[in-house]
């Protein structure tokens, strides 16, 4: 992403559930900004344009907010989505400013099909990174393409674009890919309690 979306936001002046009820009844997003050392302020944003820019942009959205007039950069640092319903509940909003340096978790996608005969086991769905608060990828690929069983893939074996550091543990252990197990080893394992139960049903008769 190379700049930040704009949003327009209110302060709000009510607080509360009954207060967010009332934001999120009005088609807003209640929302907290903080960071640098300044109180937090407590905002209102259209709900649409928000997920639009989610959507977009993924969960680590840089916010271009203009706050009565006033602008401000803002880093989605979190947000709350109803289990069911699936509209946004809250979101907390960092502040930062241009050509800073942020923690990030970004996701990792897998891309391509490892060798026949393999399971894969994704470890982790994220990984940290430090990088350039405009300049966050939407996500990481990791090619498993002919990938063989046995073959693990680290944090810190994912190629990274230029200006992003991995910030976690290089040896977290993100995709897993083992032999599948075949169907007669599947059909062992299911079949040990039926074969064991043949011969008491025949005592029985």
């Amino acid at each position: 992403m190379s700049d930040a979306s704009l949003l327009e936001a209110t302060v709000r002046t009510e607080f509360g559930k009954g207060a967010a009820r009332r934001t999120r009844r009005d088609g807003n997003v209640p929302a907290v900004l903080y960071g640098h050392g300044e109180a937090p302020k407590h905002l209102s944003l259209n709900a649409q344009a928000f997920a639009a820019i989610l959507r977009e942009h993924g969960t680590n959205a840089v916010l271009n907010l203009e706050i009565d007039g006033t602008k401000q950069l803002a880093l989605t640092k979190s947000v709350v989505v109803h289990p069911i319903r699936r509209y946004i509940e809250h979101a907390d909003l960092l502040i930062v400013r241009r050509g800073e340096k942020v923690a990030a978790d970004v996701n990792v996608i897998l891309t391509g099909e490892a060798a026949a005969g393999t399971l894969i086991t994704q470890e982790a769905t994220t990984i940290s990174v430090e990088v350039d608060a405009l300049n966050i990828p939407t996500a990481l690929e990791v090619s498993i393409e002919g990938i063989e069983a046995g073959t693990q893939i680290t944090a810190g074996q994912i190629p990274l674009p230029k200006g992003v550091v991995l910030a976690g543990d290089a040896e977290a252990l993100i995709v897993n890919i083992i032999a599948s197990p075949t169907a007669e080893a599947m059909e062992a394992e299911g079949g040990e309690a039926p074969a064991a139960a043949e011969p008491a049903e025949s005592e029985a008769e």
